[in-house]
């Protein structure tokens, strides 16, 4: 029997977010139902609920960085039980049959189905977790180790992956290597500290000189590059075995590939809303490379996290109540936040 639920939507472009009442599905055989106790703000939520890529539908219930306790678990789960502290990201199911599932890539799998803003398999919308409480099939759930607060989790499961993955994939999570961060924002922030983890050189890049002592002094950044400082990119040029660029706004790439060394890889993970330029001769001229990822599969995910556990990776956030989202929507938008906020679900959405 379906569920009631509440949460808070945007109904419109002006993605204004209200209290919405709306129900999940039962249980299922294979699902866990958990409370939502957190849930982060991703930029993704930003430009979903105010229609920036195109392919919103209303009403939309943000929301993938979600973290609760489970209540209920269905008859064949066999991963968790009632009480287990669960994380969930960016997708909440895939066809579990071709070959990107097969290979631990959900991620890529053609019939992804995202944690909001989808379909699910019985035809219903997805909602994301800006709610009281969610239901997923418990492949697609992560265990959160004990050792990281509840309220910094969160944003792992959508920032952290997004910069752990490629990091890895790309082979620049590593020692011995010297990484760009471009961006210091959600993204960026947690990209400095695991690639430190990983025992990587990193420069983050900038186009703000007041965040250096931050980069530096709190997140562990070997170096600080301002952008627009024309002095300062030329003393840098081919030094960076690869750059994650995590700026979800329109920006020049030309001066970052200038700073890849030879056969370096520009990564891009953040998502601008429109085209960005890309020159060929800087490419040809180094053999460097633009690369992109998103996200990770479930395997990689649960990995990323217990990684984290391990080195104390975690995101820097501001928690805030729920009536609190819209006017955190509009800080995010000027990048006023230090680093991602984070919304007490647990203690602030009540049913009146």
């Amino acid at each position: 029997m379906a569920r009631n639920a509440i949460g808070w939507a945007a109904h419109d472009q002006s993605g204004i977010l209200s209290p919405f009442k709306f129900s999940r599905r039962a249980t299922g055989e294979q699902d866990v139902t958990f409370k939502v106790l957190y849930c982060g703000i991703c930029h993704s939520d930003l430009h979903y609920v105010k229609n920036e890529w195109g392919h919103s539908t209303y009403p939309a219930v943000p929301g993938h960085e979600i973290v609760g306790i489970v209540t209920e678990v269905g008859s064949k789960v066999q991963n968790f039980k009632v009480g287990d502290k669960v994380d969930v990201g960016c997708m909440v199911g895939s066809c579990h049959s071709c070959s990107n599932c097969s290979a631990n890539l959900q991620n890529y799998c053609p019939k992804m189905i995202l944690t909001y803003g989808s379909t699910y398999h019985d035809g219903t919308p997805t909602y994301g977790g800006y709610s009281d409480v969610m239901v997923v099939d418990e492949h697609f759930a992560v265990r959160i180790p004990e050792s990281i607060p509840l309220d910094s989790a969160a944003p792992l499961l959508c920032a952290g992956i997004t910069v752990y993955s490629p990091l890895k994939y790309y082979g620049l999570g590593k020692p011995g290597m010297h990484v760009g961060v471009n961006g210091l924002g959600g993204l960026g922030h947690v990209a400095v500290k695991f690639a430190k983890a990983f025992g990587a050189k990193v420069t983050v890049i900038s186009t703000s000189p007041n965040k250096k002592d931050e980069a530096i002094s709190r997140l562990g950044a070997d170096s600080f590059l301002v952008s627009r400082d024309p002095d300062q990119m030329q003393a840098a040029i081919s030094t960076m075995d690869g750059i994650i660029d995590t700026v979800s706004a329109f920006h020049p790439l030309v001066p970052l590939l200038s700073l890849l060394k030879s056969s370096g890889t520009l990564v891009m993970v953040g998502a601008p809303e429109k085209p960005l330029e890309l020159p060929i001769f800087p490419l040809l001229m180094g053999r460097k490379m633009v690369g992109g990822s998103c996200i990770g599969g479930m395997k990689e995910t649960q990995e990323m996290i217990d990684f984290a556990a391990k080195h104390g990776v975690k995101a820097e956030i501001e928690v805030i109540p729920i009536d609190y989202v819209n006017d955190a929507m509009d800080r995010m938008l000027k990048s006023d936040v230090r680093y991602r906020f984070v919304i007490d679900i647990g203690n602030t959405l009540k049913a009146d």
